[in-house]
């Protein structure tokens, strides 16, 4: 999952402070960091959205989100 992680961020890149996370696009693949604090260093949470919508996640949420996704 890490290099899907990796690969997605080649893509798109949205770095946010405190907000809600964002909905995927149909036909998308997304991928939801959850960070502890507004420095992004630690990694509390993620949440993995594939292209037939199947949902996989681990962790917490938070209000410190990276949100990346790429066209399937």
């Amino acid at each position: 999952m890490f290099a899907t992680v990796l690969a997605l961020a080649a893509v798109t890149t949205v770095a946010t402070g405190p907000a809600q996370a964002r909905a995927c696009k149909y036909n998308y693949t997304c991928v939801t960091v959850f960070y502890s604090d507004s420095t992004h260093t630690t990694v509390v949470g993620e949440k993995y959205e594939d292209c037939v919508g199947e949902v996989d996640m681990w962790g917490v949420r938070s209000g410190y989100i990276e949100f990346y996704e790429s066209p399937c």
